[in-house]
């Protein structure tokens, strides 16, 4: 992660994008190798592309759901009192209150809150409608998923880390998931720095923070921690069913490979892969650059989708649906249908939450999709 690359990569800004309309061959994901400066994992610690629009104005809450309108409501009181710059150049009272504890100042109650609730209920969308309404410029907020916050403490190290984010208002962070004991320390340590120095939080997941890390590693050896990182937080759960299957129809049949290979040839911007080579060049690319990977990208097409063969291998696939789906690029495939990628001992194991949003996320750009297929 060190350096920038000399030859043309995603991050770029003259590269052409795979898949030109000069009529040339597509291009592939797994010929791409981009580099990406440390420095640079910071300055784009924005809300993804998907989430450029949203607000807490066009976030619409399911009339049957109350949980989802005292969302908003808790969240914009949570934002208003953030606190940016008042007119004399000082800064707002917080949100939060402190008090004085012998001669020291300590927060008093939570000092985030944490969207808990299952897929496809907006709470990203709430998360960076946050971002948005947060009074403060926007180089003093900061928002990412919890990998590519533990991938920014890799490239930058811990302490410059607490350095650069202790300088901002608000941290948000998506997709909040303790993998292992490591990432539970490093993110309990990190947090408690952040929250000294006066850093908001507000983090999405689909598990309530005292029970992260169940079914993953021997959490109890790390309950101090984990509850550590619970008392950061006011949890807010928020009830509803996936907005992406909502009177939507099911997700396409998968295409046959000529298909695929006719919408990648006809789709300026698309990327043609097998998918068996791409999982193995995935392997050899850092998670925190697979952002870069899909720079410039207008649809994915993959032939010879099959399940997965082992969890390191799932666990990337998950990556990269991730930052397929933050960047709206449509999914067309051959091969076996995306509910059928993991096996059934994956999605009843301890990483099953990470598998069913790529899933969901999978076929919704599998919807998206459908145009380009040949008539």
């Amino acid at each position: 992660m060190k350096g920038v690359s000399t030859s043309p990569s995603p991050t770029d800004p003259a590269h052409v994008p795979d898949g030109a309309a000069d009529g040339s061959a597509p291009g592939s994901l797994s010929s791409r190798e981009p580099r990406v400066p440390p420095e640079r994992l910071v300055a784009e610690m924005v809300p993804p592309p998907r989430f450029d629009s949203v607000r807490f104005e066009n976030y619409l809450p399911d009339p049957a759901q109350p949980s989802q309108r005292e969302a908003v409501e808790v969240l914009s009181g949570f934002a208003a009192g953030i606190g940016g710059t008042d007119r004399a150049g000082g800064r707002k009272r917080r949100w939060f209150r402190r008090e004085r504890h012998g001669g020291a100042t300590a927060a008093r109650g939570p000092r985030g809150v944490y969207l808990d609730g299952g897929y496809g209920v907006g709470k990203t969308h709430l998360l960076a409608s946050l971002w948005h309404a947060a009074p403060a410029p926007a180089e003093q907020k900061a928002f990412g998923t919890f990998v590519e916050l533990t991938n920014l403490v890799g490239a930058l190290g811990f302490q410059q880390t607490v350095r650069t984010l202790g300088g901002h208002r608000l941290l948000c962070i998506d997709e909040f998931e303790l993998d292992d004991p490591g990432d539970t320390v490093l993110v309990s340590s990190l947090l408690s720095r952040l929250v000294e120095q006066g850093v908001a939080l507000a983090a999405t997941s689909n598990t309530l923070p005292g029970r992260l890390g169940e079914g993953r590693f021997a959490a109890a050896d790390f309950l101090r921690e984990i509850q550590g990182l619970s008392a950061h937080f006011r949890p807010l759960r928020i009830d509803g069913e996936d907005y992406r299957h909502r009177g939507l129809p099911e997700a396409p049949a998968p295409a046959r490979d000529e298909e695929v290979q006719r919408a990648a040839q006809a789709t300026p911007g698309a990327t043609l892969d097998d998918f068996s080579a791409l999982l193995d060049h995935l392997s050899s690319v850092h998670p925190s650059r697979y952002g870069a990977l899909c720079a410039d990208v207008a649809a994915v097409c993959l032939t010879g989708v099959q399940p997965v063969p082992d969890q390191s291998t799932a666990l990337r696939l998950v990556v990269l649906a991730d930052r397929l789906y933050d960047r709206e690029v449509p999914v067309l495939a051959s091969g076996v249908p995306f509910d059928r990628l993991f096996s059934e001992e994956m999605l009843a194991g301890g990483y099953r939450k990470k598998y069913f949003r790529a899933i969901s996320r999978l076929t919704a750009l599998a919807r998206d999709a459908a145009e380009l297929r040949p008539a």
